[in-house]
């Protein structure tokens, strides 16, 4: 286990430092960034002071997205706010997040341990440290390797606060509830599509007839995410749970020029659809354009339901056969590690679930938060950075479960 981990932290290291360097920003990037170093400077969370007022006729200024705050503000604690804007990923984010991903595949191991045994769970590791899309997610200056441990972290919780709660042990269940829901809260607050798990697993847990884990996992949530629910309505003077991302995101999957995979930089035609939009409200702000994003998409799907259940079913095609155009953007090289240990984990991954369902062994939070990103990518859109933090890990845990039923009947 030791020198799985140190292999995986080896691997982050190196490709964040020793491969990664100087590469250019994406806007997301440039985003985290930038608030992450007003945090710093004790400047707020803000973008800055906002463009001057201009003309109908003028050039639009460069879009701003409303950002979860979970993760520029860890990204706060490394960032020196003295230096200027980054021109690419600082080498401290890299190492952070290098360490945050060998977390993360310690709780890869640590859930498939549960599932299916010790050797599930040092498979588990050893898959996860060198598995591609979790090595190179590290050295992106993105939500995802914060988001991935986090939502493993509620899943391990919830799974022990549950046998705890039959086996009778009260407090032991009540605390373990707790502190599910306060790991589910803080990667709400990185990943807003975290509060889709909550809804679920609370639904599960009163199927389960166990409301007293239901309530501390609720509980435990809204003691993360009301402060900043309510920091949301002193600044903006509307209820935004966590962030005003979620309308832009489902108008891009919900447009009738979509095609069901990526975001605005993957989808060009509607790209050029979301400045005349932004045009048509040019002093709206980013979270009053959020419900204007909303009643455009839906007015969309009312007016052509036939259509939009189409374009779910080519999203949920996108979200299992990885070629949508998020993918095709990348180099030869990305693209082809990608499709190679995302086409080997897939098949293992279908044969371990099936071994586990035919052994009477369901991790429901595991299924949990799985479907939770299912759905949210169906809804929205689907595209490669959602899968990687919670369905690959998933799916190594699957595989790992796999290997060790096989060598167990053997």
């Amino acid at each position: 286990m030791l020198a799985a981990l140190t292999v995986a932290l080896l691997a982050r290291l190196a490709f964040g430092i020793g491969y990664w360097v100087d590469k250019p920003l994406t806007q997301d990037e440039q985003e985290y960034l930038e608030l992450a170093r007003n945090l710093a400077a004790g400047a707020g969370f803000t973008y800055g002071p906002p463009p001057a007022p201009a003309g109908a006729e003028a050039p639009l200024p460069p879009q701003r997205f409303s950002r979860a705050p979970g993760y520029p503000f860890v990204l706060a604690a490394v960032i020196d706010p003295t230096r200027g804007a980054p021109t690419s990923v600082p080498t401290a984010v890299k190492v952070l997040q290098a360490f945050l991903g060998t977390l993360g595949v310690l709780l890869v191991g640590a859930v498939a341990r549960r599932v299916a045994g010790p050797i599930a769970g040092l498979a588990a590791v050893w898959i996860a440290a060198v598995y591609p899309p979790l090595v190179w997610i590290t050295g992106y200056a993105m939500t995802e390797t914060l988001y991935s441990g986090l939502a493993l972290g509620s899943v391990l919780l919830l799974d022990l606060a549950v046998p705890a709660a039959s086996d009778r042990s009260g407090a032991r269940a009540v605390w373990l509830g707790l502190a599910a829901g306060l790991a589910a809260g803080a990667a709400a607050l990185v990943r807003p599509e975290t509060l889709v798990f909550l809804v679920l697993a609370l639904g599960w847990l009163l199927l389960r007839r166990r409301p007293a884990t239901a309530i501390v996992l609720l509980l435990g949530a809204a003691c993360v995410i009301a402060p900043w629910t309510l920091r949301n309505v002193r600044v903006h003077g509307r209820v935004i749970l966590v962030s005003a991302a979620g309308g832009v995101t489902f108008w891009t999957g919900n447009h009738p020029l979509a095609i069901g995979e990526g975001d605005l930089a993957a989808n060009p035609r509607i790209k050029r659809a979301n400045q005349t939009f932004r045009r048509s409200h040019r002093d709206a702000t980013a979270e009053e354009l959020e419900s204007l994003y909303y009643e455009d998409a839906v007015a969309f799907i009312t007016a052509h339901p036939v259509r939009w259940v189409a374009l779910l079913a080519r999203k949920l095609f996108y979200l299992v056969v990885p070629i949508g155009p998020s993918y095709t953007l990348h180099s030869a090289r990305y693209l082809g590690l990608t499709w190679l240990a995302y086409g080997v984990m897939l098949p293992l991954a279908v044969l371990g679930f099936v071994r586990l369902q035919r052994r009477g062994r369901h991790p429901w939070p595991l299924w949990l938060m799985a479907a939770s990103v299912v759905i949210t990518c169906v809804l929205f859109m689907p595209q490669e950075r959602f899968r990687i933090p919670v369905l690959d890990p998933t799916l190594i845990v699957c595989a790992a479960a796999w290997i060790a039923v096989t060598r167990l009947e053997r």
